[in-house]
């Protein structure tokens, strides 16, 4: 289940508004006296068929679903050439960023006016905390689409390789400390030559990331909110945490952010890598696996308050729908319903609407993999988040800045200062220029 779209360029999104403004109409329409409400996914052939399956168990007299064909590879180009022939479906998936940038362009339907029902006991409180809050515009007057699926990030760790090493095993209350120290007596050298990283990639891979460290040591998180945020901020406690983490990676304990695998799952699985950060969908490879070692997953580190990091995935529906009622008790049912069936066979992510994901923790709890399923959900009811990227029409020139800066620093080509003032200055900029 493909849990993550790219961003899309400024060219795409100048095709989206033009084409959104020359159409007349959508994909829903009356055939006998029923409406034919349409979907699109991202997803793989496996996925879509137990996605089909759940659909055929929805059950309204006077409304039919379909959905339409797409491969998962060129989903962006589909939905472009559907721009051109007017053609977009009722509601097709789409990232949180995605969601923002088009509901900005005006080519989304707001759902505003229908998040507050109650209708086939759908209750908006039953999302995951600030997972809604999110697909709001910057301002809160709309909605432009519905989150379905969360992906969570944490490290996950090879049991035995920690206990050889005389590592305690890590747990929701671990410390950034811990991690350092961890990730240091996990290292092995040959002179000075790594043979195995302590740790590979972590919260130090960018800004969003290290942000988190700073919001838990008690400083100022990276932005000052998720949607379209209007400043930028590297505090003391964010250098502090970016000097850490810099040692870190110098000294080999962690892998140097340009460091690659071809295949990162694998070579943990061969028992190459003790700790892997990562989403929770992996856990559904390593079910699969069948390792010979047992297989932990622990959440973001503290600095003294938890903070921890998410993003969703989800669904929107273009601006020209003819039957928005009709399209909302199908989306409602796939959040509320559908994905108990859904996840039962694919437990790649839990769902944003919570008492669907059910079956997603049991069935990962059914398999071994409990501490998955906890962290999760320690993760998902953690109260304090932020943003994971910039989730603003200037986010390409935003995240520019970052790609000349943020991995020389980490790496020691730059230092640390004067570097990092002039990159949040850059950033500031920016935000100012497009405001």
């Amino acid at each position: 289940m493909k849990l993550w779209k790219a961003k899309i360029g400024l060219i795409f999104l100048v095709l989206l508004t033009t084409a959104f403004a020359a159409c007349g109409g959508d994909s829903s329409g009356a055939a006998g006296g029923k409406t034919t409400v349409k979907y699109m996914t991202w997803e793989s052939t496996t996925t879509n068929a137990a996605i089909d399956a759940a659909m055929k168990k929805f059950s309204d007299a006077n409304i039919t679903i379909s959905r339409v064909e797409s491969p998962s590879s060129d989903y962006d180009q589909k939905i472009s050439s559907m721009i051109q022939s007017q053609s977009l479906p009722d509601f097709f998936w789409c990232g949180n960023d995605q969601e923002q940038n088009w509901g900005q362009q005006g080519v989304l339907f707001d759902w505003s006016s229908y998040i507050n029902k109650t209708d086939g006991g759908f209750n908006k409180s039953n999302f995951a905390p600030a997972s809604l809050q999110n697909w709001y515009s910057a301002d809160g007057s709309k909605l432009y689409g519905l989150p379905t699926l969360m992906n969570t990030y944490g490290y996950f760790y090879n049991e035995d390789m920690l206990k050889t090493a005389g590592v305690p095993i890590p747990t929701t209350a671990w410390t950034y400390d811990d991690l350092f120290s961890a990730a240091k007596a996990l290292t092995k050298k040959e002179g000075n030559k790594v043979t195995q990283y302590g740790a590979y990639a972590g919260p130090y891979t960018d800004p969003f990331l290290l942000g988190h460290y700073a919001q838990s040591a008690g400083g100022s998180n990276f932005t000052d909110r998720v949607v379209s945020p209007t400043k930028v901020t590297a505090d003391a406690k964010f250098a502090e945490g970016l000097e850490k983490f810099a040692a870190g990676v110098q000294a080999g304990n962690f892998t140097s952010p340009t460091y690659t695998i071809s295949d990162t799952n694998a070579a943990f699985l061969a028992g190459k890598l003790p700790l892997l950060w990562g989403g929770q969908w992996n856990a559904a490879t390593y079910m699969t696996s069948k390792p010979s070692f047992k297989i932990g997953f622990v959440p973001m580190p503290s600095a003294g308050k938890p903070v921890q990091v998410y993003d969703a995935v989800g669904i929107c529906s273009p601006s020209t729908i003819s039957n928005p009622d009709a399209v909302w008790k199908v989306m409602i049912y796939l959040e509320t319903q559908g994905w108990k069936d859904i996840l039962a066979g694919s437990p790649v992510a839990p769902a944003a609407y919570q008492p669907a994901s059910s079956t997603y923790y049991s069935t990962l709890k059914d398999k071994g993999m409990g501490s998955v399923a906890d962290t999760v959900n320690y993760i998902l009811n953690t109260p304090t988040k932020g943003a994971i990227r910039f989730m603003a029409p200037w986010s390409t020139k935003a995240n520019d800045v970052v790609t000349a800066n943020w991995n020389d620093m980490l790496n020691g080509k730059k230092p640390i200062h004067p570097t990092l003032e002039n990159m949040v200055k850059q950033i500031n900029d920016i935000i100012a220029q497009n405001s």
